[in-house]
């Protein structure tokens, strides 16, 4: 390495507004001539004095006006063929093999869903669909 391949290493100083002609930032200050910017301070949700975007959108503030839709998480029947013979399937056991995200699971709930084939009896205590308790029922399982 030679001295003339180092990069310089420049810290310059802050700009220092408003000290004068001979700063190069004096009188006006970068700011132009007159108007409202010149003088003060002008709010950044100020739109020139039309309907500021706040005022445009919906009124819905506060906890209870969330349009978020809560649905359950999905466990197909395919995802139950990690669980060994006659073991019971509820939400603890789904965590416990990372079959369901803990938090999304005790808040949304989990729901079981008709896609693949189970091929081991059962015990599901689990919200279900009407073809996936058919389907766990008619392979020696049950239903609770």
């Amino acid at each position: 390495m030679l001295l003339n391949n180092i990069l310089k290493q420049v810290e310059r100083r802050k700009k220092r507004v408003g000290r004068g002609t001979g700063s190069g930032k004096g009188k006006t200050s970068s700011r132009g001539q007159k108007g409202q910017k010149a003088r003060g301070s002008v709010p950044a949700s100020f739109t020139g004095g039309g309907l500021p975007l706040y005022r445009k959108l919906p009124l819905r503030r506060g906890w209870g006006n969330r349009k978020v839709s809560a649905k359950p998480v999905v466990v197909t029947l395919e995802d139950l063929n990690a669980f060994k013979e006659s073991e019971e399937v509820n939400v603890e056991s789904l965590i416990k093999l990372n079959l369901v995200p803990e938090k999304e699971a005790k808040v949304f709930g989990v729901k079981v869903l008709n896609i693949g084939e189970v091929n081991k009896p059962l015990t599901v205590s689990l919200p279900i669909s009407k073809t996936a308790a058919l389907k766990i029922v008619k392979a020696g399982g049950k239903v609770v």
